[in-house]
């Protein structure tokens, strides 16, 4: 059964896709599969966030470096499975429109921080071929102690470069490119504004019950 997270992508993402052409609208009930011999179709969205953690950045990075503890469990509902030392495969969800689907699964990286800066990267996952898309996933995340008066904070900012190849079935190049990339990437751009808020949400949780601390009052708003 699907999640209550990855039906809702499914359902975003259906309709947006019907602001398109409505001549097309028949296609919707077809079966099809990408078609291999199409050059992909490139996506792409930048994204920055930030959230903050009540310590100071010496141990919060504890925190981080030990994400064998915590990773998995604040991914969900994604299905999340260790992968060597550092990485993670990662299933995002089930998006599709017209006939045609796409269940994102990537292998990622978190490599040990350099003074306060990590770095997260794509990683293939043995034995595996991604079925029609390729994702070039770069991120780099940042310490920063906030200077407050008699309260130690952290704020974690991150950066993070998405790439994202799809190849479609032929007849989805019957629509026009432009529909095509304006649509894909708004929808790239919603879906990590979605994942992004729920993991930090988690991640929040999860460091602050971990280690005893108050939770901020943003981050209760919302559970």
């Amino acid at each position: 059964m699907q999640s209550q997270f990855v039906d809702s992508q499914a359902i975003e993402i259906q309709s947006a896709m019907c602001n398109l052409e409505p001549s097309f609208m028949e296609l919707d009930n077809l079966v099809v599969e990408a078609d291999s011999t199409i050059e992909p179709t490139r996506f792409h969205t930048r994204f920055e966030d930030s959230m903050e953690l009540y310590t100071d950045a010496h141990t919060v990075a504890k925190y981080l470096d030990t994400h064998q503890g915590w990773f998995c469990r604040c991914a969900h509902p994604m299905a999340a499975q260790p992968l060597g030392e550092n990485g993670y495969s990662l299933v995002i969800g089930r998006f599709g429109a017209f006939g045609y689907e796409v269940e994102p699964k990537i292998g990622l990286e978190l490599l040990p921080h350099d003074r306060g800066v990590y770095r997260i990267q794509t990683i293939p996952i043995p034995d595996y071929v991604a079925p029609g898309y390729e994702v070039d996933y770069k991120a780099v995340m940042e310490l920063v102690e906030v200077p407050t008066d008699g309260l130690t904070i952290t704020r974690v900012q991150w950066q993070l470069d998405l790439t994202v190849y799809l190849r479609f079935p032929k007849f989805i190049y019957k629509l026009p490119k432009s529909a095509i990339q304006n649509t894909g990437d708004r929808l790239l751009a919603q879906i990590v504004r979605q994942v992004s808020r729920r993991l930090t949400h988690k991640v929040q949780e999860d460091f602050h019950t971990t280690l005893g601390l108050p939770l901020p009052k943003k981050a209760r708003k919302k559970g």
